[in-house]
């Protein structure tokens, strides 16, 4: 039964993914994320000619004035680099802000029966996000330290460790929406299993470039069809 409600809701999920809506939070999401990783180099790579100063004094050179040149570029290839690496869990994170607009257009689709769900305020969505960011964080340094350890472990500690957070977020950004915060976490706590499945199921585009960007999208949309299966069960 939880096999089929899975496949079922993530199916429905894939259907959508050219829905308007959801290409505006994507993109909004991107857009946030390349400004903000942009800033951050801008920033970096000033505050490292502003420190070093126009000329500096080596021993055996005397005074150069290259030092802080070459440094800003040092800096700049290093964020360059490490944008790669964090496109995806920053880009994670703004999208989450958006999330209850991926949940409102699934409704609006599949379930145009309801009444307007309540609203999910900035704050909380900025909150949700960031909350839904250090857990990954923590998780993959944990799984991390686990695969170094016993290297035989490393994915299935990965998607387990991932499955189940990402499950436990956007079944939350779904539910809470319908539910409230309480009401959400009672019924994650009564199909944790189903939960958990799922979220291994969104878990696994992560490894996956340029798909991995979907995952949030695509495991708010497939949760808010799951929420609604589970709430029909009780």
């Amino acid at each position: 039964m939880a096999v089929g409600v899975i496949l079922g809701a993530f199916l429905k999920a894939l259907g959508q993914l050219g829905d308007p809506r959801f290409r505006s939070v994507l993109l909004r999401g991107l857009a946030l994320t390349l400004g903000l990783l942009a800033a951050l180099t801008a920033a970096l790579v000033w505050g490292v000619g502003w420190l070093v100063g126009d000329t500096v004094t080596l021993p055996l050179l005397g005074e150069v004035a290259w030092v802080d040149d070459v440094l800003s570029w040092a800096f700049l290839a290093l964020m360059l680099v490490l944008s790669v690496f964090l496109m995806v869990p920053v880009a994670a994170g703004f999208v989450s802000v958006f999330l209850d607009e991926v949940a409102d257009a699934v409704e609006a689709r599949h379930y145009p029966e309801l009444a307007p769900a309540g609203e999910v305020t900035i704050l909380d969505g900025l909150r949700d996000g960031a909350a839904a960011i250090g857990l990954l964080i923590v998780a993959n340094v944990i799984a991390l330290a686990l695969t170094l350890i016993f290297p035989p472990a490393g994915l299935p500690v990965f998607y387990a460790v991932n499955g189940l957070l990402l499950g436990r977020e956007y079944f939350t950004v779904a539910a809470m929406r319908r539910v409230g915060r309480l009401g959400a976490a009672d019924l994650r706590r009564r199909h944790t299993p189903t939960i958990w499945a799922a979220g291994v199921l969104m878990a696994l585009p992560l490894t996956v470039p340029v798909l991995n960007l979907l995952v949030p999208i695509l495991g708010a949309a497939t949760f808010t069809h799951i929420f609604h299966r589970l709430e029909r069960r009780g």
